[in-house]
């Protein structure tokens, strides 16, 4: 069962403002990175339904966060059916992510009153989703959409329209400031934020560096 409420997940979402994405098949590595986040003030958490057994790391989070980040709000994302979000919303999930817009998800989530942002690559799309529920839509890819453009183009009709972007968002001030000021909700970042070279060498404190350089850079385009 979800431990914080959908409208306390899109709140969190967007003073957040950065989604941290990561998937590892090692359940201790993924608490490291969980870890890591929440020490640095994140309080989002996207986990990757990714590879054989991905329920299994996450439930092992899901009962590290409730003893040792309480304050922390794992999801889920790569979701593409209902059956795999009822299946993590068992687990502990408190939102679900979808790379794509299935009606299915949203009934599922609906009837459990559970955060869900689906995948969206055109208005049609995200006029869909919020009729559905959705209250943040994800764009994905983010850059091959059309990027902060087509940000821009949507919340020139639809203002009241709440986008995060996953996919071409980049830890840099250029490239998190043309998202933000193009009028983003949050967005979500995974390699950017966690190199494959920096989880294979166990280089944790390097890796805090680059997530606490993000919040600080975040904090400076939105003022």
């Amino acid at each position: 069962m979800a431990r914080f409420t959908r409208i306390e997940v899109a709140i969190k979402m967007e003073e957040s403002g950065i989604v941290p994405v990561f998937y590892h098949p090692d359940a201790a590595v993924v608490g490291k990175i969980v870890k890591i986040c929440y020490d640095e003030g994140m309080r989002v958490f996207e986990f990757t339904n990714r590879g054989d057994f991905a329920h299994e790391v996450f439930a092992d989070i899901a009962r590290q966060a409730v003893r040792e980040f309480p304050e922390m709000i794992l999801g889920v994302g790569s979701v593409v059916d209902g059956g795999t979000a009822s299946l993590y919303i068992q687990l502990g999930a408190n939102f679900i992510v979808s790379p794509v817009l299935k009606e299915d998800i949203a009934i599922v989530c609906n009837r459990r009153k559970i955060a869900w942002s689906p995948g969206c690559g055109s208005l049609n799309e995200i006029s869909r989703a919020e009729e559905l529920g959705a209250e943040i839509v994800k764009i994905f890819p983010g850059s091959s959409v059309g990027g902060p453009k087509f940000v821009a183009a949507i919340k020139g009709p639809c203002p009241w329209t709440s986008i995060m972007p996953t996919g071409g968002v980049e830890s840099t001030e250029e490239n998190l400031k043309a998202w933000f000021d193009a009028g983003v909700t949050c967005v979500g970042m995974g390699s950017n934020l966690f190199p494959k070279n920096l989880i294979a060498d166990e280089k944790w404190d390097v890796i805090g560096r680059k997530v606490k350089d993000s919040l600080d850079i975040l904090k400076k385009v939105r003022k």
